[in-house]
This record gives C-alpha cells, sequence and structure tokens, in this order.
C-alpha cells in the first residue's frame, strides 16, 4: 500500500500528463477509446475490454480547429478538436461523442471528416426521459456503439463482461463519495487543487485501478485528526473548474472547496446504475433517466438551485462559486434559475468564467478575493 502522499502525488501525474497513461496503456497492448464529456457511456468500453479514456481539452495553441469550429464554440471542444487534428490523440482506436449540446452535435461531425484515422462513435441521449420509449431508443444507441466497438475488437461485448462492468462503475462511484465525504475533514491536506485532481484523475485509469488508489487515499484520510479550517468554504457549480491556477487563487485566500455541481467531478458519481430492472443495457439506460441536476439533461422546474442549497447546508459552505465555461448556453441557461434560488435562501453567489486557454487570472483573483472579504 502507498502513502496518502504517493497516491495523490500518482493522480496529479496523471491530470498532468495523461498521454503518458495512454501510452502505458498502449504498451500493454490495450486499445483505447477516447470519450468525450459528458456521460460517454464508459462501461460499454470497458466491458468490451478496451480501456475508456476521457478527453477533456486542456491548454493549446488553437490553430488547425479554426477551419472546423467558430471562435464562440465551447473551449473544451475547440481545444479536443485541436488535439484531434495535431495528432496529440494519436494511439486511440476510436472516440465516442455524446450529442449532449449544439456544439456536441456539430463535434460528431468535424471529427468525422478532420480526424479520419480515428474512427467516432456518436451517440444521442434521450431528453424525453417520461416517456417509455426512451428507455429502448436508448438501448438502440448503445447498441450501434456496440456495434462499432466490434469492429475494434473482432467480437461483440457479452452480457457478463457489462454486468461486471456496471459493479465495477458502481463501486468506483461509491468510493469517489466517501472520498468527497472524507476530504471535508482534512481540508489541510486535500486544498482545491488536490482535490480535483482525485476526481479529474479517474479519467485516465481503468476504472477499478483508480478506485484502488482512491479507497487507499480515504483510508489514510481516515487515520488522520480532523482538520477544523479557518477560511472560508465553498461549492463550485458548473462544467469545470479549470486551469488549476483558478485553484490556487482559491487556496491562496484560503478559501476550501467542499463540495461541487461539476460536470467533470460529482456529477459523474452521483447516479448508480441500478442493480435490477433487465439486462445491462436497459439498466444503463434507467441510469441516464435516474440522473438529475445537470443543465445538460432536460428537467422541469430547474432543481439545481434547491440541490445545491440543501448541498451547502450539509458541507457547512458560505457560498457558491459558478465556474461558467465560456460559451457554454446550456449553464447560461441554467445560471439565473439557481443562483435566484440560492439567494432567497441566503447563500451568497460568485462567477467566474473558465476558458482554458486563459493565462492571466488577475481578473479572478480580484472578484475571488472580494467574495471571500463578503462572505
Amino acid at each position: 500500500m502507498a502513502d496518502l502522499k504517493s497516491n495523490l502525488s500518482l493522480l496529479a501525474e496523471a491530470c498532468q500528463n495523461p498521454r503518458a497513461r495512454l501510452d502505458f496503456y498502449l504498451s500493454q497492448g490495450k486499445k483505447v477509446v477516447g470519450c468525450f464529456p459528458a456521460y460517454t457511456p464508459e462501461e460499454l468500453v470497458h466491458a468490451s475490454g478496451m480501456i475508456p479514456m476521457g478527453l477533456w481539452g486542456g491548454r493549446t495553441e488553437l490553430m488547425r480547429t479554426k477551419s472546423y469550429l467558430p471562435a464562440f464554440a465551447c473551449p473544451i471542444m475547440q481545444s479536443n478538436m485541436e488535439f484531434g487534428l495535431s495528432g496529440a490523440y494519436e494511439g486511440l482506436s476510436a472516440v465516442i461523442i455524446p450529442a449532449l449540446c449544439d456544439t456536441l452535435r456539430c463535434m460528431t461531425q468535424n471529427w468525422r471528416f478532420g480526424v479520419p484515422g480515428i474512427p467516432v462513435a456518436p451517440i444521442v441521449y434521450p431528453q424525453n426521459r417520461k416517456s417509455p420509449a426512451s428507455v429502448d431508443y436508448l438501448i438502440s444507441e448503445y447498441e450501434s456503439v456496440l456495434t462499432k466497438l466490434s469492429t475494434l475488437t473482432g467480437q461483440m461485448m457479452n452480457e457478463k463482461a457489462l454486468c461486471r462492468a456496471i459493479e465495477i462503475y458502481n463501486e468506483h462511484n461509491a468510493v469517489m463519495r466517501d472520498f468527497a465525504e472524507t476530504a471535508n475533514a482534512h481540508l489541510d491536506v486535500i486544498t482545491p487543487r488536490v482535490r480535483h485532481a482525485v476526481m479529474k484523475s479517474a479519467f485516465f485509469y481503468e476504472k477499478s485501478e483508480h478506485t484502488a488508489i482512491v479507497r487507499e487515499i480515504v483510508e489514510e484520510l481516515k487515520k488522520l485528526p480532523v482538520y477544523d479550517h479557518p477560511g472560508k468554504k465553498v461549492v463550485l457549480a458548473g462544467i469545470m473548474c479549470e486551469p488549476d491556477e483558478v485553484l490556487d487563487i482559491l487556496q491562496e485566500n484560503n478559501v476550501a472547496v467542499v463540495g461541487d455541481d461539476l460536470a467533470q467531478e460529482m456529477r459523474q458519481y452521483r447516479t448508480d446504475t441500478p442493480a435490477q430492472g433487465g439486462g445491462g443495457l436497459k439498466r444503463l439506460a434507467l441510469q441516464w433517466n435516474n440522473r438529475f441536476g445537470c443543465s445538460l439533461i432536460h428537467e422541469e422546474g430547474k432543481p439545481r438551485g434547491a440541490m445545491l442549497t440543501e448541498l451547502c447546508k450539509r458541507t457547512g459552505a458560505d457560498g457558491v462559486i459558478s465556474c461558467m465555461m465560456k460559451f457554454c448556453d446550456p449553464e447560461e441557461y441554467d445560471q439565473p434559475y439557481y443562483e435566484k434560488d440560492l439567494r432567497s435562501a441566503g447563500i451568497p453567489c460568485l462567477t467566474v468564467e473558465i476558458d482554458q486557454q486563459n493565462t492571466s487570472y488577475e481578473q479572478v483573483r480580484t472578484k475571488i478575493q472580494t467574495f471571500r472579504e463578503m462572505l
């Protein structure tokens, strides 16, 4: 068993150099499938005997992508396209792209023509989840993805492998929720940057491997004395909170992250696949219908405000920071609703713009400094 510091460093390194993780699996003779955000059915890849690897963009100079995407496209998709066009994703056997927003829908075709060397498997999730037909439709979408994956492996996935993959992913979800809860008693060790690394690194590991590492981290944290954080505590909301410099500014101001509603982090882990209800594909479809509180999923009544209010009360957070992804229409549509609910509950809110290509953080620093003084 590695010690706490070694395990945290291991996960941070994976976030800093995902290419090394890709090369590691390729060196073992394994096929790797890139998974665009969000809610890509990784279980299908895992059950097919391949490694799913998250593609969440990153800092790069945007040159080639300008021929495919407009300047107002999501920064994650712009950088993903740039990486694909420049050969940074060489070695991937395919990519899966869930068409959950306008930019992702465009990406399915842009990728097909711009990066023909890496096949694309699009998937469209049903938004009318109240209709019984939504389950049958989504099963057919999963079957379409599996057909494409079978061309890579030479054989179709079997039910036993899928059921085992679902168990592995549900176990990982539970461990990640345990980590999020345990971390709040040790905010001296689990700084905003460290917390983020533990969450994000899951996209670069086979899930049972990541589960084992995070479980060791949780066990070691529970051996430490509880730390009474002297500063302020916040909950993050949005798609992601990157680059890491934004998280460092929180730490500079003695602001701890005690919870999140980020698509890159806890949104991924809060909904398990049902243990019963049919075969593996049907249960995966039911999981989609059970997901909640996300700007990428249609829901009547806009429940995120109440959800964030309850999360703040449960974690003792002093406020919410909305990490608004630049040009993200779904998040921009949701923001007025949940911020209104938060303010009605007496919970302060701050909005900071998130752009992976940003290199200057003085405006963000000033905003966070001011917000901290107001809490």
